[in-house]
């Protein structure tokens, strides 16, 4: 079990260099853009436009914070986004346009590399104990708006923002929520490889 505090977090700018990504956590470790295995960042978005493509790549959009966004993905009905809505998934490499609902946003943005990783990605409010069972490679739990205590041994709390990384032998985690606020499960299962 590792915990990220959000201070520590890197700051980068976009692909395009329209706004800036918080980036959380990468694999491998300080992997770039173009060879990550898997990614999970957060994006302040300021205005309208054109989403970075991302060739090969399979993400997820989770809105964090402010009214919302309208994405109108190729080849699908637009989506509208907003705070209280499921995770929406979609190829990272199709023309991907955002419209802003009112105002900026903050977003939770987890990709894969296509082929090689898979990923779930679940929002759950913070209300009574939550109990976690890593069953994948690698599970990131992430609190926004409230904090979390955990029950276990001496270890240190979460604040909101702060991430924790479990692997797949973790033990089970029971964390009690401190604040109103959502916590998003995340799921990075490596891929078999093709023979």
């Amino acid at each position: 079990m590792r915990i990220l505090r959000a201070a520590g977090y890197r700051v980068m700018p976009w692909k395009n260099g329209g706004g800036t990504t918080t980036e959380i956590a990468v694999s491998p470790d300080g992997a770039g853009l173009d060879d990550f295995d898997w990614r999970v960042s957060m994006a302040r978005v300021e205005t309208s436009g054109p989403f970075s493509s991302f060739a090969g790549i399979d993400r997820t959009l989770s809105v964090l914070e402010g009214e919302g966004i309208v994405l109108d993905i190729a080849g699908q009905p637009s989506a509208q986004l907003t705070a209280a809505s499921a995770p929406l998934a979609f190829p990272g490499d199709v023309p991907t346009g955002a419209a802003l609902i009112g105002g900026p946003i903050t977003d939770l943005n987890v990709m894969t590399r296509r082929g090689r990783m898979a990923h779930k990605v679940e929002c759950r409010p913070l209300a009574s104990e939550i109990r976690i069972t890593p069953r994948a490679d690698t599970t990131l739990v992430l609190a926004v708006g409230g904090g979390l205590t955990l029950f276990t041994d001496d270890a240190p709390g979460l604040g909101p923002l702060d991430t924790l990384i479990l692997d797949r032998d973790s033990p089970e985690l029971r964390l009690q929520p401190k604040g109103q606020g959502r916590l998003f499960v995340i799921e990075l299962h490596r891929l078999a490889a093709n023979h």
